[in-house]
């Protein structure tokens, strides 16, 4: 019996519940706007399973939202509220891009190199929000939500500066270079998507190794116990501090990289942004639904990046593409409700 409740009350078990309500209610959305649910998700499952194609286009959209859901993620488990992906995803990917224009080396060095300045920018701007809230006590939230619109308009100027920008009319950066792409070899692409890359198989490696730093080492152990109980961590002799700094470099990093997996593996160039492109916040759904897991985020992004990549088929029967994001909004709603629910039970059961 207890075997039971547990498996009812466990993580997996809940994620599948709202999984599973967020499309009951996406399909009551479109019953009330006079569409025909089964098509419509017919329609969507055919956009990302029916073609070997879609399915990569999928992956492909979900490899840097893994990295956005690991940076939301790991933050999440060190009790850091990380709203700033978003910022962290754009310098990663604005830094990734100048040292894919500038730099002129071979792919096995260029590669590298235009990820290590990626991740560095994304430390960079976490350890910016973290120094000021342990240094003056200033709410992380609101400096994330400030700098997020500091990434925007720097990459705007950045993009905009003549060295940068784009030789012809179009209003975004030059190209990187060949070598510093990270596409599959030609004839991969025309069997899959022309912009099939390695980006997965990075995203994989990275989703090990958080796991392994959270689960397995001394550092992850001290972020988690900051993370669940902030004083009885500094009574064990953790410096509370450091841990944030810390934390928020790594998930800054893991951020920035986000922002490189999506230039070199599919955007070329960076475009002048008219409005924040949302990869920041979409890894927060990616997370939530995940657990704020490693292993949880991987599926959940590519759980995601299908939803998303298959969401744009819905036009080819004139259905809202926007109830991808009731489906998507639903779930993390009710995995949300799920957690108040666990929390309210056990303070009763306490009592």
């Amino acid at each position: 019996m207890n075997k039971k409740i547990n498996i009812l009350q466990s993580r997996a078990f809940l994620t599948l519940v709202s999984i599973v309500v967020g499309f009951l209610v996406g399909a009551v959305f479109l019953g009330i706007m006079g569409y025909d649910p089964i098509l419509v998700y017919t329609t969507l499952l055919k956009g990302i399973f029916s073609r070997p194609r879609f399915l990569a286009y999928s992956v492909v959209y979900a490899t840097p939202l893994i990295f956005v859901g690991l940076s939301v993620a790991f933050s999440f488990r060190t009790g850091v509220f990380n709203i700033g992906a978003e910022g962290q995803f754009v310098v990663g990917g604005i830094a990734a891009c100048i040292v894919g224009i500038f730099v002129d080396a071979p792919a096995i060095i260029h590669v590298p190199l235009c990820f290590l300045a990626a991740a560095a920018a994304g430390a960079l701007w976490g350890v910016i929000v973290a120094f000021m809230k342990v240094k003056w006590g200033i709410n992380e939230v609101l400096s994330m939500i400030m700098f997020n619109w500091i990434a925007f308009y720097l990459s705007n100027y950045l993009v905009d500066i003549p060295a940068i920008h784009s030789d012809g009319t179009a209003e975004a950066s030059k190209n990187v270079a060949a070598s510093a792409r990270i596409l599959l070899p030609e004839g991969m692409r025309q069997i899959l998507a022309p912009t099939s890359n390695y980006g997965i198989l990075i995203a994989i490696v990275f989703v090990v190794l958080v796991y392994l730093v959270i689960e397995k080492t001394t550092l992850g152990y001290e972020l988690k116990a900051v993370g669940f109980n902030k004083n009885a961590a500094e009574y064990a002799g953790i410096s509370v501090n450091k841990a944030v700094m810390t934390a928020m470099a790594i998930s800054g990093c893991l951020g920035g990289m986000g922002g490189a997996v999506h230039l070199l593996g599919m955007g070329e160039r960076i475009s002048l942004f008219s409005a924040q492109e949302g990869f920041g916040f979409e890894g927060i759904s990616v997370a939530l639904i995940g657990a704020s897991n490693p292993i949880g985020v991987f599926f959940s992004g590519l759980f995601y990046g299908a939803l998303k990549y298959g969401g744009g088929k819905l036009n080819l029967i004139n259905a809202p593409s926007e109830i991808v994001k009731v489906i998507t909004g639903t779930i993390v709603f009710f995995i949300a409700i799920s957690h108040v629910f666990k929390i309210t039970r056990r303070k009763k059961e306490g009592k």
